[in-house]
């Protein structure tokens, strides 16, 4: 089965601090967006993989991935206006090499294992997609400005990670058909009608969003060291 891969790099990380985007600040030597590429080139069956970033981000992007020697990652492309449109760029870039599936990735998710990768692709032999996710387990609340919060039951609700993966022909037709406002992939694929499945995630493979995340980030890493 032939897999490529798209790795969504093209966010601004408003919500952390600072002026570097989340998928560039250093972790350790590396960066999210170099740890996720290489957890995807580890994978024997990965064929291709193909950065989106934002245009602005080139040189980032260049200085992160200039140390990675494997002919399978491809120059990266410019991302579009929202996440949906940046995906559609990373798809388009893979339609001349006709991979049978794909994983789309979050450059901000680093810590995504093997085992999760490898039980998307499985999962594919019998849906049309397949999405890493967690289902919730808090309590969860509607609150609004008037009135008091309301519970909302937790049956059937999932937590979305990434990778999330597909059927290539469909879902590259199925972001050619929609309008670029879904906030994943997953969205897309139900709104043309696939069959998407859920396969266990993990809390490690968390997405650095925030100042915390970015900390916690570096204390995992500094963990896994001692």
């Amino acid at each position: 089965m032939s897999v490529a891969v798209v790795i969504v790099a093209a966010g601004r990380g408003r919500r952390l601090g600072g002026g570097t985007p989340k998928q560039y600040l250093p972790l350790s030597g590396e960066c999210s967006l170099q740890r996720a590429v290489d957890a995807f080139l580890a994978v024997e069956s990965v064929a291709r993989v193909v950065p989106v970033i934002h245009p602005d981000d080139a040189s980032l992007a260049k200085t992160a991935l200039v140390t990675i020697d494997d002919r399978r990652l491809m120059s990266p492309v410019a991302g579009g206006e929202t996440r949906a449109r940046s995906v559609l760029k990373g798809l388009e870039a893979l339609q001349d090499h006709r991979p049978e599936i794909v994983l789309i990735h979050d450059a901000a998710r680093p810590f995504v294992s093997a085992e999760i990768i490898a039980a998307v692709i499985a999962a594919l032999d019998k849906a049309d997609g397949a999405c890493a996710a967690l289902p919730v387990v808090d309590a969860v609340w509607r609150a609004a400005d008037a009135g008091p919060p309301q519970p909302v039951s937790r049956d059937g609700l999932w937590r979305a990670q990434t990778p999330q993966g597909f059927a290539f022909d469909r879902i590259l037709d199925a972001h050619r058909r929609h309008d670029g406002s879904a906030a994943d992939d997953v969205a897309v694929a139900v709104e043309a009608g696939l069959h998407v499945r859920f396969v266990k995630g993990s809390e490690q493979n968390y997405k650095i969003t925030t100042d915390d995340d970015y900390a916690r980030a570096l204390s995992d890493i500094a963990a896994a060291k001692d």
